[in-house]
């Protein structure tokens, strides 16, 4: 966010494609918020049969209810393990650049600019592993969760589905299916400067480098999102709390 007024002011100066460039990347930031508001508000809401509750000498009928999936468990943890690995081995290279021995200096520039977050190659492997950590991360959150003991434990069963670990193993078949589209989102939205600048510049369009194309990165967008989303359900949840039923936030 801190960089807003900075690439504004570098957009500014361009006079030829002033006014161009800043709607642009307006349009461009809008449409990208509204892409990851979508997928973020994502879920696959699994029909889960809960037991009845006994009043009395009367048994009441089951209850029927959702267990909600989402479609990215994992928000912006994967972005921010992929630029990790990414750009420690060009930390550690940029070291060796002043060696004496030819060779090494030879490997150590090589490495450096390919993870140093400029070249093809970084951006095809910031994708892989961003799609990557997705799966990673989303199961080792849902495998925390133990939701085949839990639903077991308080009776509920997902109608066709065995209680405890065939529930687990559904589950996870589940929630691995619909991770594949937030996975390969998340991949485009990391690599999304990039694309944009290669389409620009191959229609002949520069609008500067290539952090320049977006008002905010992709990892800044996630986290504000997120945040604002965060709080708004936040709210809603506490005037709901405190009795405002209708409420201006949420529908």
């Amino acid at each position: 966010v801190s960089r807003i007024p900075s690439t504004l002011l570098s957009l500014w100066s361009d006079e030829q494609n002033r006014w161009f460039s800043i709607i642009f990347m307006l349009v461009i930031t809008a449409l990208i918020i509204f892409a990851i508001v979508f997928v973020q508000q994502g879920r696959r809401n699994v029909p889960v049969m809960y037991p009845g509750r006994r009043v009395g000498s009367r048994m009441s009928m089951p209850v029927k209810g959702t267990l909600p999936l989402m479609v990215n468990m994992a928000g912006m943890i994967p972005l921010i393990f992929a630029q990790s690995i990414l750009t420690f081995p060009a930390i550690i290279a940029s070291y060796f650049v002043g060696s004496q021995t030819p060779w090494v200096v030879s490997f150590a520039t090589t490495v450096r600019n390919t993870f140093g977050g400029g070249s093809n190659t970084y951006y095809i492997l910031y994708f892989l592993m961003v799609v990557a950590f997705s799966f990673f991360y989303t199961d080792v959150l849902f495998s925390q969760q133990n939701y085949g003991e839990n639903l077991k434990r308080v009776g509920a069963q997902i109608p066709g589905v065995s209680r405890g670990a065939p529930t687990q193993r559904y589950l996870t078949r589940v929630l691995r299916r619909i991770t594949l589209p937030g996975a390969l989102f998340l991949g485009l939205v990391a690599i999304l400067p990039f694309l944009l600048s290669l389409i620009l510049s191959t229609l002949g369009i520069g609008l500067g480098a290539t952090s320049d194309i977006l008002l905010v990165n992709s990892a800044g967008l996630l986290i504000v999102v997120g945040v604002v989303r965060d709080t708004f359900f936040t709210i809603d949840a506490e005037l709901k709390l405190h009795g405002y039923d209708d409420t201006l936030l949420i529908r």
